[in-house]
């Protein structure tokens, strides 16, 4: 079984949980995720299947749009709501200053990590260092915000975000807060889509337990990419996994041999491709 399943995920979930109760369901070991969401958050994690697996990181790179929901006044040492209080203000904000300063993000900027994030400081995870007290620098990294929607302001704020890889919705929210003079943290967050995934179009684990759901193929994924169907002697160099010249000008091409796909070729280098996943 090779592609990818849309799923919905519910909150109390791990990313990690949702793709061992996958690999159990499917009985196969070649499951993998593409994009971490905390346990408090929900919505759409693309898991892969099979030699799928490879696209991992291919897919993780997606932009991926968020609604998210936080308060002012507080702010803990998670960024979220299950965390414990760190720092906080009285400070009043007007609603006008709430929508300048948000939308003030988009566009570039560099963002420091969360220290509970599963990012690696000398082979270390830092939720690692933060569970054992341990201090470390943060670091940070450019990301992009693409758009943010202000949906509602009154007790909670409500945004909808789109973002670039990367992107830590906590870490967002934080710097919303310290730029209004206050403090902020995460009460909820949904994860809408990943790249052309939405989460209409995703399924819950207990789909997956009755069989209720669509496994997408590589075709599916890869449909804008070139299809070339081979004759005998050109697929006996494709099966080969001969690297060929980029005649196609495509970062991906599909070769097919009787109506069926025996390769995705990746351009390596300019002006060269070689097999990325063999069927």
């Amino acid at each position: 079984m090779n592609g990818i399943i849309v799923v919905n995920k519910e909150k109390g979930y791990t990313s990690r949980d949702v793709v061992n109760i996958i690999s159990k369901i499917l009985n196969t070991k070649k499951v993998g995720h593409t994009g971490t969401l905390d346990p408090i958050a929900e919505g759409v994690l693309v898991v892969c299947i099979g030699k799928c697996t490879k696209l991992c990181d291919y897919l993780t790179s997606n932009e991926k749009e968020y609604i998210a929901e936080f308060v002012l006044g507080y702010e803990t040492d998670t960024l979220d709501y299950t965390g414990d209080v760190v720092k906080t203000s009285k400070k009043c904000v007007s609603n006008d200053n709430i929508i300048s300063v948000i939308n003030s993000f988009i566009g570039e900027y560099n963002q420091i990590v969360p220290k509970y994030s599963a990012v690696k400081i000398n082979g270390k995870k830092l939720y690692e260092y933060a569970r054992s007290n341990e201090e470390v620098l943060l670091p940070s990294r450019k990301v992009l915000i693409k758009n943010i929607e202000i949906l509602e302001i009154n007790e909670k704020i409500k945004i909808k975000c789109k973002v670039s890889k990367g992107t830590y919705i906590r870490s967002l929210i934080r710097d919303i807060g310290e730029t209004l003079g206050t403090y902020a943290t995460m009460t909820s967050l949904v994860r809408t889509s990943q790249g052309k995934y939405n989460l209409i179009d995703s399924y819950k684990i207990e789909d997956i337990q009755t069989g209720n759901y669509k496994l997408i193929s590589i075709e599916d994924i890869f449909s804008e990419y070139p299809k070339i169907y081979l004759n005998d002697n050109e697929y006996k160099k494709i099966s080969n996994g001969l690297i060929l010249d980029n005649i196609y000008n495509s970062e991906y091409i599909l070769f097919y041999y009787k109506d069926n796909l025996v390769s995705l070729y990746k351009e390596y280098k300019v002006g060269k491709i070689k097999p990325f996943i063999m069927f």
